[in-house]
């Protein structure tokens, strides 16, 4: 008898190891691999496999991982960098980002692009997984879900991928099947090269808008980032990338004006910075104005670092031996990419 129950207590253990092994098999399976096409939904997992120690980590939307080069800021400043940004990251997956990367490392200094403070309210499934599906199961993820989720989505979902995604077999390639557990990095910590041009030709007029203060929620989150920034002795720097379109109000401008004054932040507007820093929306610009290309991006960042080193406590980092050896391998990395993408430029 004895034996017979040691057996089937063996042959359910076994079940379930199946079963679960074959469902999490699927899940790798069927979700969005995001190192080929939608790219942008590789971004927030890439963080995790870095070295930490960074100086400075940037969060945000687009703003910050088309606009700013980490490779840049090592290179001709010393400045160890990552960009923690996603496609139309909004303030308060921006927040638990930061309260993420607490549980990793803590910066002594964070750049927020503040374009994010015009939503108020959840904008589209497809970008919330992009923010979140790559952040690690710790309590701030499952905050940042709680926040986020549009009234059709379920916690559930993101728990278990396979319930959302198990009607993408349709779409299926082989490489969902060669990239299942592997995947090739996209972006240089945090950054994603592009080099295509298209110059910012007929760049539209913001529209008249029935109310220009920024949300409340939105504001909430500003005034938690600063809060968490303030207790773990971060100094917190806000920014406005200079990018055409989404149209940046004047009556935005000065809201997060009067905010960092009252809070005691630095504030960056690289819109007011186009002659200081060399832009040329013809040449600078991979599509007409919306984000910057490699050639602008490395324009901005360079005004960016010196700024960093005349005006925080940031200091020079290139001559630690073991930091530097470790870059040295990230901008051979960085080099050969611009190389790549150069060699097939396909300018728009």
């Amino acid at each position: 008898m004895k034996n017979d129950n040691r057996v089937n207590y063996i042959r359910i253990i076994a079940t379930i190891l199946i079963i679960v092994s074959t469902l999490y098999l699927l899940t790798r399976l069927m979700m969005p691999k995001y190192d080929i096409g939608v790219i942008e939904g590789a971004l927030v997992a890439e963080y995790y496999d870095e070295v930490k120690g960074h100086d400075l980590i940037f969060i945000g939307d687009c703003e910050v991982y088309d606009n700013f080069s980490p490779a840049v800021l090592w290179q001709d400043y010393g400045i160890n960098s990552y960009i923690r940004g996603s496609a139309q990251q909004l303030i308060w997956q921006s927040y638990y980002l930061l309260e993420d990367t607490l549980y990793h490392e803590k910066p002594p200094v964070v750049i927020f692009n503040v374009l994010a403070l015009m939503y108020n309210e959840p904008q589209r499934e497809a970008y919330n997984r992009m923010s979140l599906e790559g952040m690690r199961w710790t309590p701030a993820k499952i905050r940042a879900i709680n926040a986020s989720m549009m009234e059709s989505e379920h916690f559930l979902d993101y728990v278990f991928p396979l319930l959302r995604y198990h009607s993408r077999w349709k779409e299926l390639s082989s490489a969902d099947f060669t990239r299942m557990f592997k995947k090739d990095k996209v972006s240089h910590n945090g950054f994603f090269i592009n080099i295509g041009v298209k110059p910012a030709i007929n760049v539209p007029e913001g529209r008249i808008l029935a109310n220009y203060n920024f949300g409340a929620k939105a504001m909430e989150y500003l005034d938690k980032m600063t809060a968490l920034c303030l207790e773990n002795g971060i100094e917190l720097i806000l920014v406005k990338a200079p990018s055409l379109y989404p149209y940046w109000y004047d009556e935005w401008e000065e809201q997060v004006k009067v905010y960092a004054k009252a809070n005691g932040l630095k504030y960056i507007n690289f819109l007011e910075l186009i002659d200081e820093t060399g832009l040329d929306f013809m040449t600078d610009t991979y599509n007409a104005g919306l984000h910057l290309n490699l050639t602008g991006a490395e324009k901005i960042t360079h005004y960016l670092g010196e700024f960093l080193l005349n005006n925080t406590s940031l200091a020079d980092r290139r001559g630690e031996a073991d930091l530097a050896t470790r870059w040295e391998e990230k901008l051979l990395l960085y080099n050969r990419e611009i190389e790549r993408l150069s060699a097939g430029l396909d300018v728009e």
